[in-house]
């Protein structure tokens, strides 16, 4: 059954505003991913006199923790049924409309966003000639209403703002719902109006509700590892904590090798110098000491009494601050599961097993985000046989295999061992391809094309079966 205009209205008020409430923590983890952080943690005393020098610096781990588990993860192919061939037609039929739908770059680029804003969206709909598109889209525009005591997907909701409106269209899995109401500061109450917040069936679109043609939500959410009671969570959202911390051991060294690189000056045996006090006309009418602060910014040091003495100014140790930073750094990477060469930049003389060890806690949190991952990895391509008309293929995706690139790293001599150890135990030559080389369907039938056509390997064969 379809909503009501007045119920309709009141789910998108509902979803705006938690859009709107949960904007303010992904603007946060947007500006810390970008190396735009707020100095964080210094006394009073000391921002006074350097805050603003250090506010445009940052020491940004918080990218390279954000990218770090991105960059490992990769969709390369799908498999339907338990079929033996490396690629059925229903199978490159549907990994043909996500390649023409640029699936691998927009994916990239979402699954990103989903480690560090701990979730992104994907919608899938058709265009005007009935062929799939795909759009990805962000946390700070769309949101999924779950039903609590399912936890399945009922409503989803895009909300935008173009020129002086406000923009909404809500979708359930029989309606899409197109609404647009004035932007203001000042939200009237329901009562004064016709709809919840305000809002208008969208003037100007011929059609503002129409059914829903893929009978069910065309967006898809794509959680970062979520909990039981947490949901979804941003892979930087610990390391804010620490990163406030660490920009603050910088500003401080920086201040100290100011302080300790400009020579500093002291004066005894006399009074403290002063300043004339001015009436409107520019006379001289008094005098006043100078400021103490005015004295330490000028690196001076005053001493007035009789038997005052000066030895000398030991240089500032400056390594204590990085020494600080170091350490924190370090907790940074062992908290997110960072490989240490990420963080410290460089790695010793290892081997490929030293290299594969050290690497593993990534690997293993990637594999973990890729299971709360394949659902909606699912989702997509269910939505594109609904679009290419064909229901039955839908329900195969249902239970699809998403086929992952490995995220461990491994050195060819490591490849080439463990693919040579797989064929002497029978593994077919698709499955070294697919599990050791990490290549996708369509290569894996290309090089098995270009082997039967190699003269020197067919040759090879027949040796091998005793038929020459």
């Amino acid at each position: 059954m379809g909503l009501t205009a007045e119920r309709a209205a009141q789910i998108t008020e509902k979803l705006a505003k938690q859009i709107r409430d949960r904007n303010v923590v992904l603007a946060s983890w947007e500006d810390y991913f970008n190396g735009k952080h707020r100095l964080e943690f210094a006394s009073t005393e000391w921002r006074k006199f350097h805050a603003d020098r250090f506010q445009n610096f940052s020491d940004n781990w918080c990218g390279v923790v954000g990218r770090a588990a991105a960059e490992r993860r990769e969709l390369h192919g799908l498999r339907l049924g338990d079929d033996v061939e490396v690629q059925s037609p229903d199978e490159r039929a549907l990994w043909d409309v996500w390649e023409s739908v640029d699936g691998p770059a927009k994916s990239a680029a979402g699954w990103l966003s989903t480690t560090y804003l701990s979730t992104s969206y994907s919608m899938v709909w058709a265009d005007s000639d009935n062929r799939p598109t795909l759009s990805w889209e962000s946390p700070f525009e769309v949101i999924v209403d779950y039903d609590p005591e399912t936890a399945q997907p009922r409503y989803a909701l895009k909300l935008w703002s173009d020129d002086d409106r406000d923009n909404a269209t809500l979708y359930t899995a029989d309606e899409v719902w197109k609404w647009s109401r004035p932007r203001s500061s000042l939200i009237l109450p329901s009562a004064w109006n016709s709809l919840a917040g305000g809002w208008m069936l969208r003037e100007g679109t011929q059609a503002p509700v129409i059914p829903n043609p893929l009978g069910m939500l065309p967006i898809v959410e794509h959680p970062n590892r979520p909990q039981l009671t947490r949901g979804p969570i941003s892979d930087i959202a610990g390391v804010v904590p620490m990163q406030n911390a660490v920009n603050l051991m910088w500003a401080y060294l920086f201040g100290a090798a100011d302080f300790a690189g400009l020579p500093a000056r002291v004066i005894t045996g006399q009074a403290p110098p002063e300043m004339p006090i001015l009436d409107a006309n520019g006379q001289q009418i008094g005098t006043q000491p100078v400021s103490e602060e005015i004295l330490k910014q000028g690196r001076l040091l005053w001493l007035t009494g009789q038997n005052s003495k000066i030895a000398q100014f030991e240089a500032s140790k400056l390594d204590v601050f990085t020494a600080v930073v170091n350490v924190a750094v370090k907790h940074v990477m062992a908290q997110t599961q960072t490989p240490i060469h990420y963080i410290m930049g460089e790695l010793g003389n290892v081997n490929g097993e030293t290299l594969t060890a050290i690497e593993l806690p990534l690997a293993t949190k990637v594999r973990a985000g890729n299971k709360a991952l394949t659902r909606p990895v699912r989702e997509i391509f269910r939505r594109f046989a609904v679009v290419l008309g064909d229901l039955a293929l839908a329900d195969q995706c249902r239970v699809a295999i998403a086929q992952w690139k490995n995220p461990e790293t491994m050195s060819d001599a490591q490849v080439s061992d463990a693919a040579s150890k797989d064929k002497t135990i029978g593994w077919p030559f698709a499955a070294i391809l697919e599990r050791r080389y990490n290549l996708s369907q369509p290569e894996i039938a290309r090089i098995q094309a270009m082997s039967e056509m190699d003269p020197e390997l067919s040759l090879a064969r027949e040796l091998a079966n005793g038929s020459v």
